[in-house]
């Protein structure tokens, strides 16, 4: 649904000219970079709440689900600061034209003004899955997808008496909607909708921050590394023009799909990994994170090969322009070859940082990022390669971080990670009608 979201809003914009549809693409990279920080705390936010309910001391995840989602609250408002005081200056980092770049900084402004409400959104929505329970967020973000691209889709072309807003549209009124689905998303837990359930009060346990943090900082310092990365890339992807950064954006909404689906096979090795070293039961751990990523392989790599059928005709569906449909067509090809190595680098990261090891993603992140993808491309731009060369290069990047984190699953070191869920809260009595997993 999420990835669907981003899809649309590139199919709405595109009716408007490739200059929005940089624009867009844009915006959502910025975007992910604000989201992605905040990745950092769901991170230890999964970790802490999937062991502690595995260990059935349901006070426990209940404390770690509200601090994260106060934190994560916190984290999203100074993040958004920037955003909002400074849209035009972030845009034109990128070096687009200036059409592009003016309507990319409203873009990035009202996707900023509404960040908070995301936060508590995905924050909700993490401490869920850790417990198990994967359909309730499932439903929500199915509402605020739809209430999104409906209500972007209207502000954008003024349907009946709302304005045209263009770009400026999408990014209003998608965000718009989808706030009002986090609300009553939040209310309904305020009330003791879910399983897990609010502390409601204005203070959060520092311990329980503290504990958060540890575990998040190095998950946040690999989100920083990766989305200042891919936001230097489409820096570097710019230099060659509006038509391959267009490319680019498109061509990574359209395999955005199969990708999305290595996301959720990390999200679910990361919660059975954890509720299996919390009941201790540690060879199941190891069992869940193997078969998850033989089941991730299959699936991604079953999806590219639709991809890749349809690649063209996918391209002429979003824009008409021929030279970015060629060069959209190149970009599905060259993704489509590491599917196998992006599934191996989702689940086994997942089951690490599911077992509280986060510094060891960081450094596969780090390695990956910067000697597979930046010094690489940044290579290809000083030679004067094509951008052919460019998209190339990404193959390296996944294939080093698949190759580290499966060394290190390899090893088993992550087995024996020490994440003391037993001190945040003193022990008391199980309540069984919360642990129905």
């Amino acid at each position: 649904m999420f990835t669907t979201v981003g899809f649309l809003h590139i199919k709405i914009v595109a009716q408007l000219g490739t200059n929005s549809v940089a624009a867009v693409t844009t915006g959502h990279r910025v975007f992910f970079f604000v989201q992605a920080i905040l990745m950092g705390v769901s991170v230890a936010a999964t970790a802490l709440i999937a062991r502690a309910w595995g260990a059935r001391q349901v006070a426990q995840a209940e404390m770690v689900a509200w601090t994260s989602v106060c934190l994560a609250v916190a984290l999203a408002a100074v993040l958004s600061l920037p955003v909002v005081i400074a849209p035009r200056a972030i845009a034109s980092m990128f070096g687009l034209d200036e059409e592009s770049t003016t309507q990319a900084a409203v873009f990035i402004f009202w996707l900023g003004v509404f960040n908070v409400f995301t936060a508590v959104s995905a924050m909700l929505s993490t401490a869920l899955r850790a417990i198990g329970d994967v359909i309730t967020p499932l439903w929500f973000l199915f509402c605020s997808s739809a209430v999104n691209v409906l209500c972007g889709y209207m502000l954008a072309f003024g349907v009946g008496p709302l304005p045209q807003l263009g770009v400026k549209g999408v990014a209003l009124g998608g965000s718009l909607g989808a706030s009002l689905v986090t609300v009553a998303f939040a209310l309904n837990w305020w009330r003791g909708g879910f399983q897990l359930k609010p502390l409601k009060r204005p203070t959060i346990d520092p311990l329980v921050a503290r504990r958060i943090i540890h575990i998040g900082a190095p998950a946040v310092i690999e989100q920083g590394i990766v989305q200042l990365a891919f936001l230097a890339f489409f820096v570097i992807v710019a230099r060659y023009g509006t038509e391959a950064y267009a490319a680019y954006g498109i061509g990574a909404s359209l395999v955005a799909f199969p990708i999305v689906i290595g996301f959720g096979f990390g999200i679910a090795t990361a919660t059975l990994v954890g509720q299996q070293i919390g009941s201790g039961s540690p060879e199941l751990a190891v069992q869940a994170a193997q078969r998850s990523t033989r089941m991730a392989i299959a699936a991604m790599l079953a999806l590219s090969v639709l991809l890749v059928w349809w690649a063209e005709p996918l391209a002429r569906f979003m824009i008409d322009d021929p030279d970015v449909i060629r060069l959209t067509v190149v970009f599905i090809y060259v993704i489509a070859l590491a599917q196998p190595l992006m599934a191996v680098e989702f689940t086994l990261g997942g089951a690490l940082r599911g077992a509280g090891d986060t510094r060891s993603p960081l450094m596969a992140t780090f390695c990956g990022i910067i000697l597979g993808r930046l010094l690489p491309s940044l290579t290809c731009l000083w030679l004067g390669l094509s951008v052919y060369w460019l998209f190339a290069v990404m193959l390296l990047d996944y294939t080093i971080k698949a190759a580290l984190l499966y060394h290190r699953f390899r090893s088993r070191a992550w087995l024996e990670m020490h994440v003391d869920i037993g001190e945040l809260l003193p022990a008391g009595p199980v309540d069984s009608d919360k642990n129905n997993t």
